[in-house]
């Protein structure tokens, strides 16, 4: 094979592990592949560049020079004020032009906003940061986002949630590259995960969902906040709103997106994590408590939306003792 260029499109303000960290993954995989197929280069539209931890950077190259090279995998590293900066029309039509003539190009964290002010992620799936899900479906409607994933690869593109979830993408990039057993070796030997357990929405800040809509809606839901393990079948719901069954769930639907037993699941599976995270009670306690009957339905629900089990979310998020 030969050599493939990897351009990282920074800017002030970078995230610095969204270089670094696949940097490295690329670096280990051309030792463990005994030459060297990957050069990673960081391109700007400046020389010298200052990343969100205060470390000086240089840029290899200018974002002009790109045009003339053959590049392979054209990657935007974030910022983490990416979602409030201001659209910067030089990058991003540089991105429309340069983008689509790589091999495949994506996006790191908050790189996924200049990428889709670029207009190249219209009609795409990506994976964003948990916290900019909705920031990106509400300013880019043409863009679908999978709210739980860690990577995403739609045709040529290729996104990463987190900052973190770089490594995931670049390991993922050597595998497509130079097959598994490198990629596995890659990983072993950065202490990775080959396979993270489980979506990004397990490392989230959401807890509960708060009340809203109208004011007997809300008296409702902090009713079911405080006393999470009593009965809330719709039935229930209409008889304490004293209202008819279809117009508790319709105005669920319009207060909140969500259906009546969605809202309920929601709540209790917050309570569950801030159980989880703060004591340490038996699951089965916990489950109790938080109205899921049982541990092995409190199992059931974790695994559904956040793809680990309650063990492995105390186990990785809980207070140490």
């Amino acid at each position: 094979m030969t050599e493939l260029l990897i351009v990282f499109a920074v800017s002030d303000g970078v995230q610095l592990m969204d270089i670094a960290g696949p940097a490295d993954v690329f670096a280990e995989a051309n030792t463990l592949h005994g030459r060297p197929l990957y050069r990673s280069v960081l391109a700007a539209a400046r020389t010298d560049i200052r990343s969100s931890c205060g470390f000086s950077l240089k840029a290899d190259v200018l974002l002009e020079e790109i045009s003339s090279q053959a590049v392979d995998t054209l990657l935007i590293a974030g910022a983490p004020d990416a979602a409030a900066r201001p659209s910067d029309p030089l990058f991003t039509g540089w991105l429309r032009r340069q983008a689509p003539r790589a091999r495949r190009y994506g996006s790191i964290c908050g790189g996924v906003f200049p990428l889709a002010e670029s207009g190249l992620l219209d009609g795409h799936v990506v994976a964003a940061h948990w916290a900019d899900v909705d920031t990106v479906r509400q300013r880019f409607p043409a863009v679908a986002v999978e709210p739980d994933a860690i990577i995403v690869q739609d045709g040529a593109l290729r996104t990463a949630a987190g900052v973190s979830s770089g490594l995931d993408l670049a390991l993922s990039l050597v595998r497509e590259d130079l097959g598994e057993q490198i990629a596995r070796d890659v990983a072993r030997q950065l202490v990775l995960f080959y396979k993270r357990p489980g979506g990004q929405l397990q490392y989230s800040r959401q807890r509960l969902l708060s009340p809203a809509g109208r004011s007997a809606l809300q008296h409702l839901q902090r009713q079911i906040m405080q006393r999470p393990d009593a009965n809330y079948a719709v039935d229930v719901l209409a008889r304490l709103m004293r209202l008819e069954r279809r117009q508790v769930t319709r105005l669920f639907a319009q207060e909140t997106g969500l259906s009546p037993a969605q809202w309920v699941e929601q709540t209790r599976l917050a309570l569950a994590r801030s159980l989880l995270e703060e004591g340490m009670k038996p699951p089965k306690v916990v489950a109790a408590e938080c109205g899921f009957g049982s541990a092995r339905a409190l199992r059931r629900v974790f695994q559904r939306h956040l793809g680990v089990t309650p063990a492995e979310y105390r186990k990785r998020f809980g207070r140490q003792i």
